[in-house]
């Protein structure tokens, strides 16, 4: 068996104002879905969280205002990427963040909350390689050597979702390879 076998899966991240799911916004969205047959789909968005994105936050994801000014509203993203993920398992590296964020935000645009399925690729790691220093997602980059073309960049949604996917791949040939 194949790991996308056990899909569809819907890989994503969010890049946001801040730490909090209640008082910051999502400023990116995006994510890939794998499908059993192993095909995948992108989806990528900007956001306009409607507020200034604070100074220290744009030096971690370099996203700017002026990036998000014409970028559509959470309401119209958040529609667009639940109907691209239905049907299937969301997976998000530290999940509790990003499902957070996204729940938060459904919740606050009056639009339905996500309640398929999820996966935490931190937790999945934990089990399938319990013996790692650490699982933060750009660690585990480099400790598994993941690819990093140089248009990818850390802490950037699309990035992230990509090494994300890479991630659950591993965990899920390892998880397989045992079950032989």
């Amino acid at each position: 068996m194949k790991w996308y076998e056990l899909g569809p899966f819907t890989v994503f991240d969010v890049e946001t104002t801040g730490m909090s799911p209640v008082c910051d916004r999502i400023v990116e969205l995006a994510a890939v879905r794998i499908d059993r047959d192993g095909t995948e789909q992108e989806f990528h968005t900007l956001v306009n969280p409607g507020r200034q994105i604070p100074p220290g936050v744009i030096r971690i994801h370099h996203i700017t205002d002026d990036m998000v000014a014409d970028a559509p509203h959470f309401p119209a993203a958040g529609r667009e990427f639940t109907e691209f993920a239905r049907g299937s398992t969301l997976v998000a590296h530290n999940a509790r963040f990003d499902l957070g964020f996204l729940q938060e935000s459904l919740a606050r645009s009056g639009l339905e909350l996500w309640k398929g399925k999820t996966i935490d690729t931190v937790r999945l790691l934990r089990r399938t390689h319990p013996h790692l220093p650490n699982y933060r997602l750009q660690s585990l980059r480099l400790w598994f050597k993941l690819p990093s073309p140089e248009e990818m960049q850390a802490h950037r949604a699309g990035s992230d979702v990509r090494w994300t996917v890479q991630l659950l791949q591993l965990a899920l040939e390892k998880a397989l390879a045992a079950q032989k």
